[in-house]
């Protein structure tokens, strides 16, 4: 392992790599560099813009894949941000080989991400320090059910475009606290239809939120596979797990859903969302839009007898 530095600003590597011509775009002011990815993301600003700059090919030190693996995938990946754009997607606006990697220049978004892994040690170490997910917790139902609704909308563009969503979980999303905006920032494994699962157990996303199938070999891969997706997302939205239940999931290989008295909503809208995360594909709302339409019914039926 190398340490790095540019601006005063540090990063690991597992071998030397020259990247000072990121100072292009202005002054490096923020690095991720443990990513599985095998890539590294740069914050980097000028007195007019800033931009997130993703670079792929660099042998991260926490890399899952290999450097010519992770140019490829980042490669495709431009391709999904331009067909899959949308009001709450990071907005690609370049891409081009440099050196023996791969960059994609994003549109600086403020917020904080929902899954930062990379701040895990430092919240260990700080107790009292409540990260974004945490934040994100305590915010009030209405505050997370707009938060929601960019999900939906998003999904729904998805699967209009004949893609699926592949490894998306909260570490995907960005979230202005102060302007209450929901972000979408990594979408760079998903597939065009048809898709299957082509890696059995080992198939992309966290254990927390994957459904049946996406621990199946050569499963199919499709919309009833993201409705899955976006319910178990609503569960870590409005559900409270202990550490025991989260702990189950990794070492079961399977979601659950949280207990009815730990969701922060309603009966009706508990009952919408379960029906979401069934392990039988069948029994899944057949799209996201149908999805959508119950979860709203559902909201409001809520809302009907609280009042």
């Amino acid at each position: 392992m190398v340490i790095q530095e540019i601006d005063n600003v540090k990063f690991r590597l597992k071998k030397p790599c020259d990247l000072t011509w990121i100072k292009k775009y202005g002054t490096v002011f923020s690095v991720i560099d443990a990513t599985g990815s095998g890539c590294i993301c740069f914050g980097v600003g000028n007195w007019k813009d800033r931009y997130f700059i993703k670079i792929a090919g660099v042998d991260t030190v926490d890399a899952e894949i290999s450097p010519g693996e992770s140019v490829e995938t980042l490669k495709n990946a431009a391709e999904l941000y331009q067909n899959l754009k949308h009001p709450n997607l990071v907005e690609l606006l370049e891409h081009y080989p440099v050196l023996d990697c791969y960059a994609a220049v994003f549109r600086w978004v403020e917020g904080d991400c929902l899954f930062d892994h990379w701040n895990f040690e430092k919240y260990d170490k700080n107790p009292g320090e409540t990260g974004p997910a945490g934040r994100f917790k305590k915010l009030s139902p209405g505050r997370k059910l707009s938060a929601a609704e960019c999900l939906f909308s998003f999904l729904e563009t998805v699967s209009a475009r004949h893609y699926v969503a592949v490894d998306f979980y909260d570490g995907s999303l960005i979230y202005d606290f102060a302007a209450d905006k929901m972000m979408i920032c990594d979408i760079d494994l998903f597939r065009k239809q048809p898709a299957y699962n082509d890696a059995g157990e080992a198939y992309w996303g966290t254990k927390r939120l994957k459904a049946p199938e996406e621990y199946r070999l050569g499963a199919v891969i499709d919309e009833a596979t993201n409705v899955f997706t976006l319910g178990a997302l609503m569960f870590e939205f409005f559900g409270k797990y202990t550490q025991e239940e989260i702990d189950r999931r990794y070492k079961d290989n399977q979601f659950l859903p949280c207990k009815i008295e730990c969701w922060s909503l309603g009966s009706a809208s508990y009952s919408a969302v379960l029906r979401a995360v069934d392990f039988d594909r069948e029994k899944r709302y057949p799209s996201i839009s149908d999805f959508h339409k119950a979860f709203l019914e559902a909201i409001r039926a809520d809302e009907k007898s609280l009042s």
